[in-house]
């Protein structure tokens, strides 16, 4: 993409297997601070997986369901980070087919599942061996398979951008609220805006309105016309915005928006 682009600064939202297809965002310029955000949210796979025997379908259905929910997994021996037992969670499992050998099912998981190392578990629930013969990530956090892009479609889009066409590339090339539409938010006053820029936490007279949210959940903190300014922890659980009148809500930690695009108040 930088190639294509002519810019130096590029980053995305966690690797993809080799052989492994499919939904991968990446954020350009300035941007690429947005990337923590998508690392950490829920991700959606297609996969092919081969059994090494046949297996009653009625037993496959029943073990699917017995992975949903939290369970322990132990990352692979190749992999990005420390080999020991962890929890994730599975969101949903869902069988499409079966034939013979070879099942296809969709899943969706915390990040940081190892969906390689879930076929093979899968195969010792029934008391055989598994692999994983392909796979496609169909969503990433807010992106999915609906909207993806190739770099053919980038280059063809940059060559009509360069024409004066900029309508295709602004399909591919999207604002960085797109990023956030998965995390909780908070609409702040326009008054409020300035300082939070200079990187002042969001306190309860600033806010105008918000989503529910728990304590030390990650908030994005918008304008009243839907743009990013920053993102923080949250300090309280929203139901204590409407009993109080002051006090601390937000503590920042990344700043997006230019300071002095909204004047200063007193």
């Amino acid at each position: 993409m930088q190639k294509i682009l002519g810019i130096n600064k590029a980053g995305h939202s966690g690797t993809l297997d080799p052989k492994v297809t499919g939904v991968l965002p990446i954020a350009l310029g300035k941007a690429t601070r947005i990337v923590q955000t998508l690392l950490k949210s829920g991700k959606e796979y297609i996969c092919l997986m081969h059994l090494h025997k046949n297996i009653n379908d009625e037993l496959i259905y029943k073990t699917a369901d017995e992975f949903v929910g939290k369970i322990k997994q132990l990352p692979p021996i190749r992999s990005a980070v420390k080999r020991e037992l962890r929890t994730r969670e599975i969101y949903y499992l869902n069988i499409l087919e079966i034939n013979d050998k070879e099942i296809l099912f969709k899943i969706g998981s915390e990040a940081g599942f190892y969906i390689r190392k879930f076929c093979h578990d899968f195969g010792l629930k029934l008391k055989t061996n598994a692999h994983m013969v392909s796979l496609v990530r169909t969503k990433a956090g807010p992106f999915t398979d609906k909207t993806w892009h190739s770099l053919h479609d980038l280059k063809d889009s940059y060559e009509f951008y360069k024409n004066g066409n900029e309508k295709s590339i602004r399909n591919i090339i999207l604002p960085i609220e797109k990023a956030v539409e998965h995390l909780s938010k908070i609409w702040v006053h326009d008054s409020a805006v300035s300082t939070l820029c200079h990187g002042a936490d969001l306190s309860i007279p600033g806010i105008s309105k918000y989503n529910n949210f728990s304590e030390d959940e990650t908030i994005a903190v918008m304008t009243l016309k839907n743009e990013l300014i920053c993102l923080g922890n949250s300090l309280i659980d929203y139901k204590e915005i409407k009993n109080n009148d002051k006090g601390k809500v937000v503590k920042v930690h990344k700043v997006f928006m230019e300071r002095n695009l909204y004047p200063k108040f007193k």
